[in-house]
């Protein structure tokens, strides 16, 4: 049988692939798994991948120039996740080896995050418990409705639109920038950056990691936000310059935050902003339900079988440059 080697640290496994997707690749191949708790080096990786046909890599796993260069066998390196900006897909096309990237199934749960985030800062839910939990009496504070406020969304992709769906159901007003995509829903209004940012009550940051967005909510970004408006954001740490949005929480000139992403390592909100007294802060988790990692660990299942039996998968980045996977897959 063929043999595939998956990434995933011991005890991320279950949370991050499940039994049901190891169950489905067993079927198509014989299995090596990661028995370390860490993420592996380069070298470790080298030295695992030998003689194996497909590699499936765990988000945090790092594929580089020195790893293709190294692996003469392997066929194929199948990202079990969106993100691949840690593959060198540039070496590995070099080397003739296909890489594939799953597609995001995680858009509902990240949606319903973004929304209780929302409820959260405007009721003061987390402030409360916390003060409830170090046995301080605390005193009821005025929250606002979500019902009528206004709703800027950065980014209208998939979580995009369902986070819009979801606001619309609570009666918001929703408006998105985006200079790629034209909303289809009539009620959905389109504006620039200065605009969304002036009349949102809720700013939601869902754009892609790209080169052209890196620290896109920075300083000029946060002035033109009304003093009362809580930002969220739950698409990549490094579209936010930190030091900014903590100057602009510490003068009041943003009402809270809520992020479940941020520059500290595997993308966690870093540590100063996330003890901020104005900030509710959740470790990565906007993506982290059964159904979502369900969707992305089968997935990458289907993509290693069709690969295994010489069908380009769903998926595929460099399908041209995957020179080794044709020839195999000729002979």
């Amino acid at each position: 049988m063929p043999v595939v080697l998956v990434t995933h640290p011991r005890e991320r496994l279950a949370t991050y692939f499940g039994e049901q997707a190891l169950a489905n690749l067993q079927e198509v191949a014989r299995v090596k798994l990661n028995p370390d708790a860490h993420d592996w080096s380069t070298p470790e990786l080298i030295k695992a991948a030998q003689g194996c046909d497909v590699l499936i890599a765990y988000r945090q796993t790092a594929l580089d120039a020195d790893f293709f260069s190294a692996v003469p066998r392997l066929l194929a390196a199948v990202r079990c996740a969106v993100d691949i900006r840690t593959i060198d897909v540039a070496a590995a096309s070099r080397e003739g080896i296909l890489v594939t990237q799953a597609s995001p199934g995680f858009g509902p749960a990240v949606a319903e995050w973004v929304i209780g985030a929302m409820i959260d800062l405007s009721r003061h839910i987390s402030v409360a418990a916390a003060a409830y939990w170090q046995g301080q009496s605390v005193e009821p504070r005025m929250g606002r409705e979500l019902r009528g406020a206004c709703l800027g969304i950065m980014g209208y992709g998939e979580i995009g639109r369902h986070v819009a769906r979801l606001a619309q159901a609570f009666g918001m007003r929703v408006c998105v920038y985006d200079p790629y995509v034209q909303p289809q829903d009539p009620v959905v209004e389109s504006l620039a950056l200065h605009e969304l940012l002036a009349c949102a009550d809720h700013v939601v940051c869902l754009a892609p990691a790209k080169p052209e967005t890196d620290k896109l909510i920075n300083a000029q970004a946060l002035s033109c936000m009304k003093p009362s408006a809580f930002f969220i954001n739950a698409s990549r740490g490094q579209l936010v310059d930190e030091s900014a949005l903590l100057q602009a929480l510490d003068q009041g000139r943003v009402a809270g935050a809520a992020l479940d992403v941020g520059c500290a390592a595997d993308q966690m909100p870093s540590p100063e902003l996330a003890r901020h007294p104005r900030v509710i802060a959740t470790p990565h988790v906007g993506g982290l339900t059964p159904q979502a990692i369900a969707h992305q660990a089968l997935e990458t299942v289907v993509q290693t079988r069709d690969i295994l039996q010489g069908r380009l998968p769903h998926g595929a980045v460099n399908p041209a440059q995957a020179t080794r996977w044709m020839s195999r897959m000729s002979t």
